[in-house]
């Protein structure tokens, strides 16, 4: 099982650590690997320095000096984020070429769109009672780092190691009729997603969400779900398919 933990999740230290029991808790159900984001802490962290960056279409324009920031921030988290977990190991796209990456779009700086994962690493730290947590910095052809988005670092992770994903994210699922509680899609098939952003009902925030799903599945993973991980108790039900929206090919 993959998990994809997201930054907004973790503003609170308490709600963060409570996540990652959970975490703790499904590997004796699943093996487990962790993708993380950090926005918030990379946020900060440009602030603190006084390094601007702009959005643009959703992907931070990442300069030389922002991607040094951006890899600071994430390794710094992701060493907790492994610490919070327990009986896990935090990764890097530099560790043994794990994660590879080429250049999205120049106009974005070091901005990079993952084209290999090193699932033999994986599987092996999996066999071994190991959970790898893994931050979303690539390796570049040039043998630097590239700041990748999360959920399609996940979604590659995913696809590599023909597993179900998880996104732990700031909602409860997907709505057909949003706020209504009551019509949240307990699962939605491919045609039905495209048919939700075409009728309008799959919209703004959501359809980046979805359409991370969608490339998962793309990858090869067998089934993708969008779940809430601002509070505790979730991930286990996500993962049985009792809480989220599973989405399948």
């Amino acid at each position: 099982m993959i998990v994809k933990y997201g930054g907004n999740a973790m503003k609170s230290l308490d709600l963060r650590r409570a996540v990652a029991a959970e975490i703790a808790a499904l590997r004796a159900e699943y093996p487990v690997v962790v993708v993380h984001g950090g926005g918030p802490v990379i946020e900060r962290e440009l602030a603190a320095r006084g390094v601007t960056s702009e959005f643009r279409g959703g992907l931070r324009v990442t300069t030389p000096q922002a991607m040094d920031v951006v890899e600071m921030a994430l390794c710094q988290l992701n060493k907790q984020l492994s610490q919070d977990v327990g009986a896990a190991v935090g990764l890097m796209g530099r560790d043994s070429d794990l994660l590879r990456a080429e250049v999205l779009d120049p106009e974005l700086g070091r901005v990079g769109r993952v084209t290999g994962v090193n699932a033999a690493l994986l599987r092996t730290l999996l066999g071994a009672g190991i959970t790898p947590v893994l931050g979303c910095v690539a390796l570049g052809p040039d043998g630097e780092a590239l700041n990748v988005n999360a959920d399609t670092a996940a979604g590659a992770v995913a696809g590599a190691l023909n597993d179900g994903i998880v996104f732990l994210t700031d909602v409860d699922g997907v709505y057909r009729a949003y706020p209504d509680p009551a019509s949240r899609a307990a699962t939605l098939t491919r045609a039905e997603v495209e048919e939700g952003v075409a009728q309008g009902w799959i919209a703004g925030g959501m359809i980046p969400k979805v359409r991370a799903a969608l490339d998962a599945l793309d990858r090869g993973a067998p089934f993708a779900v969008i779940a809430s991980g601002m509070q505790a108790g979730v991930l286990a039900a996500a993962a049985r398919g009792e809480a989220g929206t599973r989405i399948t090919p």
